[in-house]
């Protein structure tokens, strides 16, 4: 072998030696990579656990921690309810108009929307158009009652007080047996009431001018915020809402505006009722030859804008002028004739009309009108149950078309 031969097969050793500690040295370096590093060691003093670093709390049952968990989470739930009834409280002068104004608007906009898309009317005209006819709607069916409670009260008066001989006649000569000197002490008892709170009525009466001016006040402040959300209703809510965070902007305009859809429906529809129950109680009394037959049905229509317990109250109404007018056995038919409406109302007409878009359950309509006698009285009664149907339907709309962030949107790298 000659010495160039040699140096060429050294060299070959040499790099094959080379490659055999390159495969080594990379097959180490794998085997390191691969093990775990060893977790760091809990600092003295503390407790190693799946939810507590404190031996302390680790020695508290799992079971409490929940409940303590919740009770905290709870109590700022209810703190932060407390504030937002107070605020509602403090500022339900404001509110109460803003209520009814977006009702009114909601049970125009039908006709505001004839007037845009087939007349071709400007927003404002149209907006003004619709409100006119409103007003006139409701100055005429207020003249009616009036004029028909002014020309049949006295005759209803001389029946009261015919109906009241009658029950004392009942009560002295009836199953009570009641005396003389006992009927005469009690309507002495009430006479002394009477004088008694002569001073509060008279300051309720000298009150009226200033409830007039504020009733007045209160009827331009709905008008006035009932023309522009007809007119503006759309920009306005995009304003409100372009305030919000980009991401959370426009699920919250398409709530809004399913919550309109909802409200749209549902003043409808009630309204749709109120007249079917008006239009066949009224009937009723009128063929029963019962005075006041148009202003009972006219308060049934409004009573029916409160959900059980307006129907309720306009049916009791109903039936006692029956029965002073007219009798007990005609009392007992307009009893029969509501009970049979409000059936037909409950398990026909409201399933039908509103359908299940715009029902509320029970509970939450009682506990509704509940909380609104007690914020505003009898005009908070009147908002409650449409509001609680707007609420519910925008809420269940961001819920159901909320977006899951994908798994890498939540990761926060520590590099």
């Amino acid at each position: 072998m000659g010495r160039f031969d040699k140096v060429r097969a050294n060299l070959r050793r040499a790099y094959l030696q080379r490659l055999a500690e390159a495969r080594v040295e990379r097959e180490i370096a794998v085997a390191e990579e691969s093990e775990p590093e060893p977790e760091p060691e809990p600092p003295a003093g503390e407790f190693e656990h799946a939810t507590t670093t404190s031996r302390d709390d680790a020695e508290i049952p799992h079971g409490l921690r929940i409940a303590a968990a919740w009770s905290w989470r709870l109590l700022l739930l209810i703190a932060a309810a407390a504030v937002l009834l107070w605020l509602v409280g403090r500022l339900k002068t404001v509110l109460i108009p803003l209520s009814i104004a977006l009702l009114l608007s909601a049970l125009l906009a039908p006709v505001m929307g004839v007037l845009r898309r087939r007349v071709k009317l400007p927003p404002s005209l149209a907006a003004f158009v619709v409100l006119i006819m409103g007003l006139g709607a409701v100055a005429g069916v207020l003249t009616l009652v009036v004029t028909e409670f002014v020309a049949g009260f006295p005759a209803l008066a001389e029946k009261a007080s015919a109906g009241v001989s009658q029950i004392q006649d009942w009560l002295t000569t009836g199953p009570l047996h009641l005396s003389g000197r006992q009927l005469d002490a009690t309507f002495d008892a009430a006479t002394t009431w009477l004088n008694d709170n002569r001073g509060s009525l008279t300051d309720s009466a000298l009150s009226t001018a200033t409830a007039t001016v504020e009733f007045l006040a209160l009827t331009l402040l709905i008008l006035f915020v009932t023309f522009f959300f007809m007119r503006d209703g759309k920009r306005i809510w995009h304003f409100v809402t372009g305030i919000l965070p980009t991401p959370a902007r426009d699920p919250i305009r398409r709530a809004g505006e399913a919550a309109w859809r909802t409200l749209v429906a549902y003043v409808r529809a009630t309204v749709l009722v109120a007249f079917i129950d008006a239009l066949g109680i009224g009937l009723l009394l009128f063929f029963l030859n019962v005075d006041f037959w148009f202003p009972l049905g006219t308060l049934v229509f409004l009573g029916a804008f409160v959900p059980i317990v307006g129907a309720t109250v306009s049916g009791a109404v109903a039936v006692l002028v029956a029965l002073v007018d007219e009798g007990p056995i005609t009392a007992l038919v307009v009893l029969i004739g509501v009970i049979a409406v409000q059936q037909l109302e409950g398990h026909v007409l409201q399933p039908l009309i509103m359908g299940r878009a715009v029902s509320v359950h029970p509970l939450a309509v009682i506990v509704a009108i509940a909380t609104g006698v007690v914020l505003a009285g009898i005009i908070g009664a009147l908002v409650a149950v449409p509001l609680v149907a707007v609420l519910n339907t925008g809420i269940r709309h961001l819920v159901q078309h909320r977006r899951e962030a994908p798994p890498d949107a939540v990761i926060v790298s520590a590099d």
